[in-house]
């Protein structure tokens, strides 16, 4: 079984597939750390997320590995566990740029694809039921107000100490939006069989109950 969880930044996408994976006794998929990985990578080797070409030159030279461990995922670039250094400013801002080049999506493709054949998988990302996994069991589609979420990642941002003022918070988020949205390629959208959820006022436990009562009636 497959679950496929899409949303935007900031619509509790992480924490509800988490809890949803455990609730099930699911494998949690976070295919945005795969993006994270490669952004890593890039910066790493001194070049430009925004330089396509290069980017996707650099990809021959790369394995990139998934392992879970007491259910929780750990992501292996070259060998090198870097699932700690993944969530970084710099890193989190290379990754919505290597997401929109074509070639990084084509080139991570089969490997979201292998772990949905390792059994029951909770997945959330950008592009899970209309790109990666489009057969999925059942599909769901978080959004939210646009204020609430910007306050989601700026107390996110507060915890991990990274907190500036909210108004920048706003402005990644916004640029964040405009990138998956538009880009070319895969694109920002709910897949038409998709159930959107409204988290503005939901707490994560709230959405999780929602999507299990459509599980187990079959939506």
């Amino acid at each position: 079984m497959i679950i496929a969880i899409d949303g935007p930044a900031g619509v509790g996408k992480s924490t509800v597939a988490k809890l949803l994976a455990a609730r099930l006794g699911c494998l949690y998929l976070d295919t945005g750390a795969l993006y994270r990985a490669v952004a890593w990578k890039t910066l790493q080797s001194g070049l430009r997320p925004t330089d396509h070409e290069q980017v996707v030159t650099l990809l021959s030279s790369t394995s990139l590995h998934m392992q879970f461990q007491n259910g929780a995922m750990q992501v292996l670039v070259d060998g090198i566990d870097v699932t700690g250094e993944l969530r970084t400013p710099d890193v989190t801002a290379a990754a919505s740029m290597v997401s929109a080049i074509p070639g990084v999506r084509e080139w991570l493709l089969p490997i979201q694809r292998q772990i949905g054949q390792r059994g029951s998988v909770v997945a959330e990302g950008r592009d899970i039921g209309t790109r990666v996994f489009p057969n999925a069991a059942y599909k769901f589609f978080l959004d939210a107000d646009a204020n609430i979420r910007v306050e989601r990642r700026h107390r996110e941002l507060v915890a991990a100490g990274r907190g500036g003022a909210i108004e920048d918070t706003y402005q990644d988020l916004s640029k964040r939006d405009l990138r998956d949205r538009t880009r070319p390629i895969d694109p920002l959208v709910p897949a038409p069989d998709a159930r959107s959820i409204d988290t503005s006022t939901l707490s994560p436990e709230q959405v999780v109950e929602q999507m299990i009562a459509a599980v187990s009636t079959g939506l």
